[in-house]
């Protein structure tokens, strides 16, 4: 005993003594889970880490100009230009006749308002290095906050009457997205918007070549006259009789007799106008793609249905969780308003319920494990040491959830991953503490209560912080891991680490505190039997572990079997027998399809290949829809923001999305159905080179 009274305190047993009897441990503790409790209200609930991947389109008219020409022209000085900015990691281009579009992709966690002025400003700086003629570039930036969140499509419902489906075509429900979005655009926290298929309203003139002739009106006559037609302009102020007025200049079309009646030039005396040798048409805007939905009529076939698709982003820094639900509140107040009966609404996307539901799963598992540990105490240790557990778990974890908000952080299956991952590393502080304690008051019964307490926390406190500090250093590396894969891993070093430094001052700050205020077992005064102060749990190791170690020979055989057992388990590893992951396959309830038809194939071709790989997955049990885009993009998520999926704008070019029941619904996973579908789809005749 005056052996154990003689151990330094060092930091550990410092902190301990501070705090086992200091009117400020429960309030820090309330402090604890105040913070915690409020961050893990604030923190944005998204589905994967937010990876700040900064990419500025810079799109360019060159009319006249041939793609080799435009190569040598236009995207190499504009290559060498966006070459130049800084933190550009890479550059891509894409030329065809008349038009360039070049690609500045940024370093991963590079700002994105940073990248765009670098962009606009070097372009304008280097200007002059363009042809002449060419108008000014259009720059766009895009970034993983332009990922839609919520997809809705609209589709006229399948049981209508063939004369009332006639009138919902693709032109109809586009003009039905067009003030449905503007409605939803109200709804705080939204950013980038669009529509998918679809045909907007439009005046189209067409030129009569031969009434042109007859009145010797050029095409450029005619162009330059629309063009300049619908302009008004504020000219200056006119005061008379007290009052002041603006005066307009120009002249704004109100309808299509107006176009009609613009004064192009006179022939032979009379005046020709714009109707003498133009048609001017007032309907939906000619068809360059097409969006259907499939969906399964219970015979093994799928019913096509014109469909638009309406997508909203959520802003940077919004919770996605909230933003979602806050738009399908707004869209449900909508129905029988602006939305009619004929017409059904399918929710194809919604990161908001996928990144609650995957976060609730993994706080479920969270609870899991903590219940586990925690019963786990109580019965080998004691209930008293139990509690102490159960209180320092969540007091931990909302810990960490604080330093996680403080970090810019959000909830998401890597972060709740990371938490998962080191529960049973961080109660090992804890555990340690509260069982040597116990075991100092078996073996010091009639000592004080306290100071044995502190000793007992002093003896086990430096190979604690020893064992603290290597655990987080071998997980911060994680943190300088460069690319893609930085930012994505780094929730876990840094959850990780930040929850083992908290274990350790909740294990010597809270659960001495704890420990002493939650009253003296009975077991403490109980004799121990056969070795001093060592439970019938120690005396079955010591069992065990004593003819192992009785002589050097038995040590190391068992060192040699131990060895040779795990070099047995590694060679899994090269067999293959044991797949190695990452992370596990995500569960996801829909499935993309990318289809490339050869260059110069028309849109009907688009649409005959789409529909026949859709007939294809059409008895797939777990399948409720498919959007097949034709001519156009489906709205893109993370990877097709990397590779750029929502500039394919060509006949050619064609998606399929297939929409799966919910996860809870199914037995099998999406990646399993996945496998399926591709097996399925390479019997599907295609043309060939698609």
């Amino acid at each position: 005993m005056t052996e154990q009274r003689r151990v330094p305190l060092g930091l550990a047993g410092h902190i301990t003594r501070i705090f086992i009897d200091s009117p400020l441990t429960p309030l820090l503790l309330m402090v604890a889970f105040a913070a915690g409790a409020l961050a893990l209200y604030l923190l944005p609930r998204e589905e994967e880490p937010q990876i700040s991947v900064p990419m500025v389109d810079i799109y360019v008219e060159a009319n006249g100009l041939k793609a080799v020409d435009a190569v040598e022209l236009v995207t190499k000085p504009l290559e060498d230009i966006v070459k130049s900015i800084k933190e550009v990691e890479h550059t891509y281009s894409q030329t065809r006749d008349d038009r360039v579009i070049v690609t500045a992709r940024f370093y991963v966690g590079t700002s994105e308002d940073d990248a765009i002025l670098r962009v606009h400003e070097r372009i304008r700086a280097n200007f002059d290095k363009l042809p002449l003629g060419i108008p000014e570039p259009l720059i766009v930036k895009r970034g993983i906050n332009d990922v839609p969140v919520l997809t809705l499509t609209l589709s006229p419902r399948p049981d209508l009457p063939p004369e009332v489906l006639e009138r919902w075509d693709d032109n109809a429900l586009y003009n039905l997205a067009e003030e449905l979005l503007n409605e939803l655009v109200k709804t705080d926290d939204i950013g980038l918007t669009f529509i998918a298929g679809g045909r907007p309203d439009r005046i189209r003139i067409e030129p009569d070549p031969e009434a042109m002739s007859l009145y010797g009106v050029t095409l450029e006559q005619l162009v330059e006259k629309i063009r300049n037609a619908n302009r008004q302009f504020l000219m200056g102020r006119l005061r008379e009789r007290g009052r002041s007025l603006e005066i307009l200049g120009g002249q704004t079309m109100i309808g299509q007799p107006d176009m009609g009646l613009l004064l192009i030039t006179t022939r032979d005396g009379r005046p020709v106008y714009v109707k003498d040798v133009a048609t001017i048409v007032v309907g939906a805007k000619e068809t360059l793609d097409r969006v259907w939905t499939l969906l399964p009529d219970g015979t093994g076939d799928l019913r096509r249905l014109p469909a638009v698709t309406v997508a909203l982003a959520k802003r940077e820094g919004a919770n996605a969780v909230v933003v979602t639900a806050e738009l399908l509140e707004r869209l449900d107040t909508l129905y029988g308003r602006l939305l009619p009966d004929d017409v059904r609404v399918e929710v194809t996307r919604n990161y908001g319920k996928t990144a609650s539901d995957k976060a609730n799963t993994l706080l479920s598992h969270l609870l899991g494990a903590t219940v586990t540990i925690v019963l786990i105490i109580a019965l080998f240790i004691g209930w008293r040491e139990g509690v102490v557990v159960l209180v320092i778990i969540p007091a931990t974890i909302l810990l960490t959830f604080f330093a996680s908000w403080l970090m810019g952080y959000t909830i998401n299956r890597v972060s709740l991953f990371a938490l998962i991952f080191s529960i049973g590393i961080l109660v090992d502080d804890a555990i340690v503490v509260i069982e040597n304690i116990a075991r100092h008051w078996k073996i010091e019964p009639e000592g004080n209560r306290m100071a044995v307490a502190i000793r007992a926390v002093a003896e086990v406190g430096n190979p604690t912080i020893v064992a603290t500090l290597t655990i987080i250093a071998a997980l911060l590396p994680m943190m300088f891991v460069s690319g893609l894969m930085g930012p994505y891993m780094a929730p876990i070093p840094a959850n990780a680490s930040f929850a083992m430094l908290f274990s350790f001052f909740v294990a010597v700050i809270i659960a001495p505190w704890l420990r002493m205020h939650l009253g003296e077992s009975r077991r403490l005064h109980a004799a121990a039997e056969g070795e001093e102060g060592i439970d019938w749990m120690g005396r079955l190791y010591m069992r065990i572990a004593r003819p192992v170690l009785r002589t050097r020979f038995r040590a190391l055989l068992f060192l040699l079997l131990v060895g040779t057992a795990m070099l047995a388990v590694l060679v899994l590893f090269y067999t293959r027998d044991v797949k190695v992951k990452l992370l596990p396959f995500d569960n996801k309830s829909e499935i993309q399809v990318v289809v490339d038809l050869p260059e110069g194939s028309t849109l009907e071709a688009t649409e005959r290949t789409l529909f026949a790989l859709a007939d294809a997955i059409a008895d797939l049990p777990e399948l409720t829809s498919v959007q097949a885009y034709a001519g156009t993009a489906a709205p893109f998520n993370f990877n097709g923001l990397v590779r750029h999926y929502y500039v394919r704008k060509s006949p050619e070019l064609g998606d399929l999305q297939v929409n799966l029941v919910p996860r809870e619904e199914r037995a099998r996973e999406s990646h399993e159905i996945a496998l399926e579908i591709r097996e399925r789809l390479k019997a599907v005749p295609v043309p060939e080179g698609t």
